[in-house]
């Protein structure tokens, strides 16, 4: 490799090419959760030291996103703490509980949670807090990603956790906060602070917002324009009642009411970027332009 492919980062050519975030978030509406205090590879859980079975297992759950979580700065210890969350109309509804072992993971209805039906396992309230930081996968992550998930740590303890992939090496560092969804871009040790401070206090930055996960990319930059044009930062509120054909229709909750708008949006091929440290070529990348927003008339 040369020294030049050894120079580039994919994050900061990114930010220079002042490429949009706005629907870049993962579209998954289905979560697993597995904590994996274990060394990481390009192919976080197909490459993971979990026991055969239990990957083959979570290898083959079908529209369900699995990530491996870790603390910063944790070493292996008895037990694993699992979380699911399923898509709601507004975030995310998470639960979680704690197993003696990865073997106990095969003890979990997993069938039920591929149905959306989640694991019946305690509610969580949150906040949480997912850092990608998978080195193996792209270096923007781990060098950028790390003293993110350190200042957070100190701050929220309980609420951060690492985690191997979030999509968007070149966003890095990027963030999932459940339960809202929020997924944010190019964070820096402050502006994540500031950033998770507002969602617990309820309000939600737009500035370095992906999207809402969960949401398929056109509706994530809908709801972004929406709030834009509202000045609406409040979590919660806004929900898409559907996405098709370019046009996603949105409703709004307002004092003793309800306001739908129909968000028209048009997907494009934004200009070739190379999407990791890695690449060699550049590819296309999808952006998404708001055309119109409009309000219905309640009948």
């Amino acid at each position: 490799m040369t020294d030049a492919a050894l120079d580039f980062r994919c994050s900061l050519a990114s930010a220079v090419a002042r490429e949009p975030l706005v629907g870049s978030a993962p579209a998954d509406a289905i979560w697993l959760l597995v904590e994996a205090a274990m060394p990481w590879g390009r192919q976080a859980l197909a490459e993971s030291r979990l026991p055969a079975e239990v990957r083959e297992r979570l290898l083959g759950l079908d529209g369900v996103r699995v990530q491996l979580i870790r603390r910063h700065g944790a070493e292996s210890s008895a037990g694993s703490t699992v979380f699911a969350a399923t898509a709601t109309a507004d975030g995310f509804a998470v639960e979680g509980t704690r197993v003696p072992d990865h073997a106990a993971l095969l003890d979990l209805p997993l069938a039920d949670l591929v149905a959306g039906r989640g694991l019946g396992l305690p509610p969580i309230g949150g906040p949480m807090w997912l850092v990608c930081t998978n080195g193996r996968r792209d270096r923007c992550c781990a060098e950028l990603g790390r003293p993110v998930t350190a200042a957070l740590a100190a701050r929220w303890p309980e609420a951060t956790w690492e985690t191997t992939h979030l999509g968007g090496h070149r966003f890095a560092t990027t963030l999932l906060a459940l339960p809202s969804g929020a997924t944010l871009g190019r964070l820096d040790p402050a502006s994540a602070i500031d950033a998770c401070a507002a969602l617990v206090d309820g309000e939600l930055g737009l500035g370095l917002l992906r999207g809402r996960a969960g949401l398929p990319g056109a509706a994530q930059a809908a709801e972004v324009a929406l709030r834009e044009q509202l000045g609406l930062r409040s979590l919660g509120g806004v929900t898409v009642d559907s996405a098709d054909d370019g046009v996603v229709v949105l409703s709004v909750a307002a004092p003793g009411a309800r306001r739908t708008f129909r968000v028209a949006v048009a997907e494009r091929a934004g200009a070739p970027a190379r999407l990791s440290c890695a690449d060699v070529v550049a590819k296309p990348t999808p952006t998404f332009a708001v055309t119109t927003i409009g309000e219905q008339a309640e009948p």
